[in-house]
């Protein structure tokens, strides 16, 4: 059946194509499978998957300027970990990386230099990656590099740039640098350059698969994929943690972990009570998955803390503390109820379904005494 599968979709793609890879030493069936991949992570029927694989495929690179400010460089780490099959033989192949202070060779004045020849070259056609937040207090004097301002920086890059891509939650809402009190005046890339055309990737950090499936996007489309009201990637971010998580049978039955260890948590029942943000966090983290999709945060037995959300550090916190109501999700206010509420509901079902059978019963024997007198 696996077989019958690839053959399936191997004649989807170009033979001139997988051969091409192959050449490149990516097996067909590693690249077959990052193309089902994305297709599949970016909601595309699969018929479109020979499109995605053209688009890898065309010889039109777009030079990228990955920038660095106000973070802890864990989008990048996350991002160069990523193994579908794996940045260098993917996304490096299809992507002139022309300023990444984390991997780049050039440092100093010969970095600035390839990064402004490529902002010259390309104004208006490349794409700019931003990691971490911008500092804007006191003219942004708490980020620059080469002496000029991070908020400067953003500015003259991502205001000239084809697209911008916020990557993690510092660069997309502000992150940990912006948590009260916010002594450098953090801010979102949006909020410095709000002309810009910016997609967030939120998430602490980012899942490297949703920023490789917004570039093939843009790379099979020449555009972003479509955004929700906080600029961040309906493909990713459409449905709630919580709608897709492996726990939720546990919690619509009332069965809560009450602490960590015990007997609740260790048979993976729901984390709600242990504080865990999934009812309110919009993510696609339980179907991705981190580390090469083998497992994440709540799968781990750690509840999410919701860090794709907007000011997560102080909205989210205590990351122990139960949630109060949940606009639009009123369950989770009445949750020790839950499941006096499924059990009085099913002894009801039971009930009615004893009656019910005793009504049959009665006609039954109704009907066989009318027979007798009969």
């Amino acid at each position: 059946m696996e077989q019958q599968k690839q053959r399936v979709s191997e004649g989807m793609v170009s033979e001139n194509i997988l051969k091409r890879w192959e050449t490149r030493g990516v097996s067909r069936r590693d690249f077959m499978k990052f193309c089902s991949a994305m297709t599949a992570t970016l909601a595309l029927p699969m018929t479109m998957m020979s499109r995605v694989a053209e688009a890898i495929e065309a010889d039109n690179r777009p030079p990228v300027i990955w920038m660095e400010f106000q973070g802890c460089t864990g989008d990048s780490e996350a991002f160069l970990r990523s193994n579908q099959p794996t940045a260098a033989q993917i996304i490096l192949d299809y992507l002139s990386v022309d300023y990444h202070e984390t991997i780049m060779a050039a440092a100093g004045h010969q970095a600035e230099a390839a990064k402004m020849a490529t902002f010259e070259k390309y104004k208006g056609k490349y794409i700019a990656i931003v990691e971490g937040s911008i500092p804007a207090a006191e003219g942004g004097i708490y980020c620059t590099v080469a002496g000029n301002s991070a908020l400067n920086i953003a500015r003259e890059i991502c205001g000239n740039a084809a697209a911008t891509i916020a990557v993690g939650s510092c660069a997309s809402f502000g992150g940990i640098p912006a948590a009260a009190p916010n002594p450098t005046g953090a801010i979102s890339v949006s909020q410095a350059v709000p002309g810009a055309t910016v997609m967030n990737l939120p998430g602490c950090p980012l899942n490297a698969t949703n920023l490789t499936a917004a570039i093939v996007h843009f790379l099979t489309f020449g555009k972003l994929p479509a955004t929700d009201s906080l600029g961040r990637p309906k493909f990713a971010y459409g449905k709630r943690i919580h709608d897709n998580c492996e726990r939720r049978a546990h919690f619509d039955a009332g069965q809560y972990a009450e602490g960590f260890g015990d007997a609740g948590h260790r048979q993976g029942w729901c984390l709600y009570k242990l504080g865990c943000k999934g009812p309110e966090t919009f993510h696609n983290c339980p179907t991705v998955r981190y580390n090469e999709g083998t497992s994440w945060p709540v799968q781990a037995g750690h509840g999410c803390i919701g860090c794709s959300e907007p000011q997560f550090w102080d909205t989210m916190s205590p990351f122990y503390n139960r949630l109060p109501n949940v606009p639009g999700f009123g369950v989770e206010a009445s949750a020790d109820k839950i499941g006096l509420g499924i059990a009085a509901a099913t002894a009801v079902a039971f009930g009615a379904h004893g009656v019910a059978s005793a009504l049959r019963k009665g006609d039954d024997v109704g009907s066989e005494q009318v027979k007798k007198e009969d």
